[in-house]
């Protein structure tokens, strides 16, 4: 009876770590996500759409944000974007950063392009911008990191994100037009929060106290499914 108590048990924890396990590390406060300067980005956040996250420090002094945009293309051969709209909250007049693999063991592409309509138009920013590159991490996420320089005294922006089609001989695709697409846009307010964002980690230890109350909150559920099923 206890060998099938026992056998009982582990078949549970293992079908709730399952569960929680993604739940939990698909986070922007667990990414190891860096800046230009090797250093930790001022704030993050969980992105309500494309499961797709932000990490980014806002410089009042030179008027610039610096960020890194991370998510997962829809197909292996598939692109990520975001993109700033420097006078709408919509994705056409977006100015976007593009990106996409190029290969087994080559940093990924990235490119500037000018969205009008659906059209892709790869060309010049409206703003200036430096530090841009890509890189792969794990999962076969994508991180798009570069900073922008918006107006003095601006306390938000209009951010775009997205993942798109297939690139055919560095020719863009389409992405879907499912609802988590076409509303993959938000007002990104510079002082550190979020109006919209699923979640997100400010300076200090804001992230740490969040992942220790997530593995907290895990623990008491395995316990208390041990305990059930013993007795």
């Amino acid at each position: 009876m206890a060998s099938r108590s026992s056998l009982l048990l582990i078949l549970t924890v293992a079908s709730v770590v399952s569960i929680i396990s993604p739940a939990t590390s698909q986070t922007c406060s667990t990414q190891n996500v860096l800046s230009a300067e090797k250093t930790p980005f001022q704030t993050c956040l969980d992105l309500p759409e494309l499961e797709s996250y932000l990490h980014y420090t806002y410089n009042a002094t030179n008027s610039s944000l610096s960020v890194a945009f991370v998510a997962t293309p829809s197909r292996s051969d598939g692109w990520i974007a975001w993109a700033i709209n420097p006078t709408a909250t919509t994705m056409s007049g977006s100015q976007a950063f593009l990106a996409y693999g190029s290969g087994a063991g080559a940093p990924p592409v990235v490119k500037t392009y000018n969205i009008t309509g659906r059209n892709l138009t790869e060309g010049r920013l409206a703003f200036d911008f430096w530090n841009l590159r890509a890189e792969s991490l794990n999962g076969g996420r994508i991180a798009i990191f570069t900073t922008v320089k918006v107006p003095a005294g601006a306390g938000s922006v209009n951010q775009v994100w997205q993942v798109g089609g297939n690139v055919k001989n560095g020719r863009v695709g389409v992405h879907p037009f499912s609802p988590p697409n076409l509303n993959s846009r938000a007002v990104l307010n510079l002082t550190g929060t979020s109006t919209t964002g699923g979640g997100s980690k400010t300076p200090g230890n804001a992230g740490w106290m969040m992942t220790n109350v997530n593995l907290e909150v895990n623990l008491g559920i395995l316990v208390l499914l041990g305990t059930i099923i013993i007795f």
